[in-house]
Parts: structure tokens; C-alpha cells; sequence
């Protein structure tokens, strides 16, 4: 049966749901007197109302307390990083020891590929997917460039091999088992940026272990939109953002995992004294002892004012549960699909899988006309209070996050293209 293009329809599928109420906890920008149609979750989380409280608490103990603030009352900032660690590693599915939020994502794949990238002559390579988003290119780029490596060598790249642009199991399997006396490293992507596409973390661990070589995720684009279960999966180690689906504000602290096995490892790593362990950093002393954990990774004290607002998401995140976020988030992204097949198959490309298991909120969509096409179209959506968001050379991305789109949102951008398409 075709989707019914009703808001009837659309109000109904979110009747009845009590994470439809969550959009409330969220500041969704205006457009002329309206809401926006809001689906740049996966660039930039909107606000939680929660936030500012959270800020100005930081803000008043500051005013008040100023460097006292660091000992008294409640939130104290000596241990304020703290207090974010369970919920997340509630979110990544971790244990409380193995994640941190610290730092950039950058700097964090940096500071983690010290310890986790060791190259040697018989085992220099990382291999990482083609198109990977750039900053990880850089990275990983340079990184073998650092050790006395050449890219052009030990830069192994896995090119997309099946619809939209996607890369199959097979594709990865083949090129580790290829490679695999050479590598010192896979570094691979949660959730590819460009096409949406969700990978099993824990296969490509097995995998890269299989093959003697290290297992590192970039999950930028899937914490907060996908159930992840790090520890029991085996990655050595994980990097992230909070700005995406997190919704901690623009540039965000970061997030980092290291598996407990690694906790009290003697690998290299680059320190500072906010991961000397606690109980003696104070003492001021020469000697470097890490923090067991992911803690152990730290460089200096935590931004308490960055922290905050990631606190108010936190927060929402676990009254919600991620396997009810999950099930929404298929449910919205079901209807997208839905409706782009029965409605705007001339005019639109799916590049993410069908397989819900192979995707989260996002679907990467290239209007079959061209690009200068689908960027006028981009353009029209904008113009109608529809926010997605455009990456070169064609994709317009579309990601219904499930605490706060309604089904009634996902309905808007199908019209509105349907009134862009009658328009041409």
C-alpha cells in the first residue's frame, strides 16, 4: 500500500508514543512564526531546554565561589567530568571505567593512535574506507607520515563496492585478510558520514584482531543514534562527538573509549596531569602514574562551562533508554523511506541501506537529476522551513532524530519536495 501523504496519517503514528513528548525538552528554531522541520542531527543537535540551567549553575558558582568552586557545594568541578561517565557509558555501552569526555574528536584520535598505532617496518599500514570524512583522513595521514611511513603505501583505502556508494562486509573482510600482515591498525567509521550507512562494530573488531592488527572506531555519527555495546564488542579503542546526536552545543567536548584490557597498559602515550591518577596529583610530582582507564588519557583539567550542557542531553538519554530511542528512530526513519519510495522515486535516490541493521536516522538522498538539481532543491527545502543538510558532490542528508522529530516533520520535507518537484 502507498503511504498517505496525511497529516492525519502522520499525527497518528506518533499518538500514543510517550517519546513524542521529549520534543518539548528541546529550543526547535523558528522559521516565519513556524517550527522548523529540524533533520541536522547529525551536524548539530538542537538544545535541550535543560541546558541553560546547567550553565548558569556553572556560571553562578563561579561568581560566588569562584576558585572555591572547585571543592564546594553541589557539581563540584574537581570531579565534574565525572559526572557525565555513567550515563555515557550507558549510552555507548561500556563500563563507567572505559569512556571519558575530553578534548576534540581529532585530538582524541590523535592521542589515542600514540598508544594504538605502534607501526613497525613488517607492520606499517592502516587502513581506513575511501571517502572517509576528512579530518580522519588527515589524521591518519599524517600519523603515518610522523613514523617515517609513506601514505601512498601504507594508506590502504576500501572502495565502496555495493548500491549508493556503500561498502559490503565482504569488501572489508577481503581487504583485512589481504592486508592483514601489513596492519597495524583498522580505523573504521560507526556510521559512514556521506552515505549513512551503519557498520557492525563488532565483526570488524574480530576481523582486524583475526588479522593481528588493532581494532579503532571513529563513532561520530553513531552515538546517540545507535545501541553501541563497545565493551562487549572488543574495539580497542573509540572516538567521538557530542555536538551530533549528543546535542551538547557547538563544539563540544568530545568522547573516548579504551577497553579495560588495555586500563593499565605500558603503551606509549602522550600524558598530562589531569590523567595522572587522583589520589596523588596534587603532590605535584615528576613521575607521570595514569589514571587506570580511559581517564588515563586526559591532558589537563576538564572545560566545566564545554560539560555542561552535555549533562542536560545525558540526562534525557536516560530517561528515554537507547533501545526505545532505537525503535523510534527506525520508526521515523521507516517513514522517510516510506515515503520517498512511494512518492519521490523519480526524483530521489536512496544511498543508505534498506536494512535498518545497516543504517541509523540518517538517509543520504542525490536527486536523480544532478547535482545542480538536488542542490536547487536543497535550497527550496531551506527556503520552506525544511533543515537538512547538503555534502558535496550531491547528497542531501536527511536524519529524523528520535528525540525530538515527529512523524509530522518528516511529512513537511515530502511535500515540500513533492511542491519543488511540481515547481520544475
Amino acid at each position: 500500500m502507498t503511504v498517505p501523504l496525511s497529516e492525519d496519517h502522520a499525527r497518528a503514528l506518533d499518538a500514543g508514543d510517550p517519546l513524542a513528548a521529549l520534543r518539548a525538552e528541546f529550543h526547535v528554531p523558528l522559521h516565519e512564526g513556524r517550527e522548523q522541520a529540524y533533520f541536522c542531527g547529525n551536524s548539530l543537535g538542537l538544545q535541550p531546554r535543560g541546558a541553560r540551567a546547567h550553565v548558569e549553575e556553572v556560571l553562578e558558582k563561579w561568581a560566588h565561589e569562584a576558585v572555591e568552586g572547585h571543592f564546594r557545594g553541589q557539581a563540584q568541578w574537581m570531579p565534574y567530568h565525572e559526572l557525565v561517565a555513567a550515563p555515557l557509558a550507558e549510552v555507548v555501552g561500556a563500563e563507567r571505567e572505559e569512556v571519558v569526555a575530553m578534548n576534540s574528536l581529532t585530538a582524541n584520535l590523535h592521542l589515542l593512535m600514540v598508544s594504538f598505532y605502534r607501526p613497525t617496518a613488517e607492520r606499517p599500514a592502516i587502513l581506513i574506507e575511501a571517502g572517509a570524512f576528512p579530518s580522519d583522513r588527515y589524521a591518519v595521514e599524517s600519523q603515518i607520515r610522523f613514523h617515517g611511513f609513506d601514505p601512498a603505501t601504507d594508506l590502504i583505502e576500501v572502495a565502496p563496492d555495493a548500491p549508493g556508494g556503500t561498502v559490503s562486509m565482504a569488501a572489508i573482510e577481503q581487504a583485512i585478510e589481504r592486508h592483514g600482515p601489513r596492519l597495524a591498525l583498522v580505523l573504521w567509521p560507526g556510521v559512514q558520514y556521506r552515505t549513512g550507512q551503519a557498520f557492525d562494530v563488532a565483526a570488524i573488531a574480530r576481523l582486524a584482531h583475526t588479522a593481528g592488527a588493532i581494532a579503532g572506531f571513529d563513532l561520530a555519527h553513531a552515538v546517540g543514534n545507535l545501541p553501541l555495546r563497545l565493551h562487549d564488542a572488543g574495539a580497542d579503542f573509540a572516538v567521538w562527538c557530542h555536538y551530533k546526536y549528543l546535542n551538547a552545543g557547538p563544539g563540544a567536548v568530545a568522547g573516548a573509549f579504551v577497553h579495560a584490557r588495555h586500563a593499565r597498559t605500558d603503551r606509549p602515550r602522550f600524558a598530562g596531569w589531569w590523567g595522572h591518577e587522583a589520589v596523588t596529583r596534587f603532590r605535584m610530582g615528576p613521575r607521570f602514574a595514569p589514571t587506570p582507564g580511559a581517564e588515563g588519557w586526559q591532558l589537563s583539567n576538564p572545560p566545566i562551562l564545554g560539560l555542561a550542557p552535555l549533562r542536560a542531553s545525558l540526562d534525557l538519554f536516560g530517561r528515554a533508554g537507547m533501545a526505545a530511542l532505537r525503535a523510534r528512530s527506525q520508526r521515523l526513519t521507516g517513514y522517510l523511506e516510506a515515503l520517498v519510495r512511494d512518492h519521490l522515486d523519480d526524483v530521489l535516490e536512496i544511498l543508505t541501506p534498506k536494512d535498518p541493521a545497516q543504517r541509523g536516522c540518517q538517509l543520504s538522498l542525490r536527486v536523480r537529476a544532478g547535482r545542480d538539481a538536488g542542490r536547487a532543491l536543497f535550497d527550496h527545502l531551506s527556503a520552506d522551513g525544511v533543515l537538512g543538510d547538503w555534502r558535496e558532490p550531491d547528497t542531501i542528508r536527511i536524519s529524523p532524530a528520535p528525540l525530538y522529530n515527529h512523524h509530522a516533520d518528516v511529512l513537511r520535507f515530502a511535500r515540500s519536495a513533492l511542491g519543488w518537484r511540481q515547481s520544475q
